[in-house]
């Protein structure tokens, strides 16, 4: 398949804010990105041919913004109603080998769905896990410096090298990965086991920090996770917005040449996207 012919859903509810940045990533890689409402996907409420089917897309990108208000918790509420009317449908989605990539608010819903860590199913009935409140306690809005950690398994960074590091903003006021006490070292460890950690927070010599270059205060400064085939993907910063190198806040002085952070991230899943299909 050549890259121009890949189908990106980019989508969207209420409150939801960097649909646009997601849509524009792909669509200047030239896939076939669409901004699409959950209520195509479950047509509801709709006009005569605004109605989509998740299957026709070989990418899903669940934006970031603050879906539904974040009442309940971050990213609960959207999750709820696509698992409710979409279950079946991004079972097989996964299962197809198709690729789900959730940033920010994303990444909760994604967490929310049981999607991620995928441990033991492809979408858990209940949350194994939870993004909660940063222990700032505060929103923080910040760049953040994030390395490499995956050897080879997550589609989503298969042109970075492990050991790598990347500077991409973070936004969020819940963005702590927790999993339940009684599990957690076992959860950490099973996550190292099947290659499913991909980012971690580090300072600018590369080692693990905590705040404020760990923002949230997420154990072992994990800042993004993927499941154990690889091909569904959550990070709370925000590749999107450092496309160029004119995005970083430095640019002037770390990026004379060259491209954005972000760019390799949105690059390396259409590659292995046209590579499957």
């Amino acid at each position: 398949m050549n890259i121009q012919d890949i189908k990106v859903c980019v989508l969207r509810i209420e409150g939801t804010n960097c649909e646009q940045e997601a849509y524009q990533a792909f669509k200047r890689l030239g896939a076939r990105p669409e901004i699409i409402h959950l209520k195509q996907l479950l047509g509801q409420d709709l006009a005569e041919g605004e109605d989509r089917k998740l299957s026709d897309f070989h990418i899903l990108m669940i934006p970031g913004g603050f879906s539904s208000g974040d009442y309940v918790r971050a990213g609960a509420i959207w999750a709820a109603r696509m698992k409710a009317g979409l279950k079946d449908d991004m079972e097989n989605f996964v299962k197809e080998g198709k690729a789900v990539l959730g940033i920010c608010n994303g990444f909760q819903v994604l967490v929310e769905l049981g999607l991620l860590p995928g441990f033991d199913e492809i979408m858990a009935d209940f949350p194994k896990a939870v993004l909660t409140t940063n222990d700032s306690s505060r929103f923080e809005c910040r760049p953040t410096l994030l390395k490499h950690e995956n050897k080879g398994n997550c589609m989503f960074t298969s042109k970075i090298e492990e050991g790598d590091i990347l500077m991409c903003p973070s936004a969020h006021a819940e963005g702590k990965l927790v999993f339940p006490s009684e599990s957690a070292e076992a959860a950490y460890q099973k996550l190292a086991d099947n290659d499913m950690l991909v980012f971690k927070y580090v300072d600018p010599d590369g080692k693990y920090a905590g705040y404020p270059w760990n923002p949230n205060g997420s154990d072992n400064n994990v800042a993004g996770i993927c499941n154990p085939q690889g091909n569904v993907f959550g990070m709370m910063p925000h590749p999107e917005r450092v496309m160029d190198r004119e995005m970083h806040p430095d640019w002037t002085r770390a990026f004379p040449t060259g491209l954005g952070d972000g760019r390799v991230i949105f690059e390396s899943v259409l590659e292995e996207i046209a590579k499957r299909f």
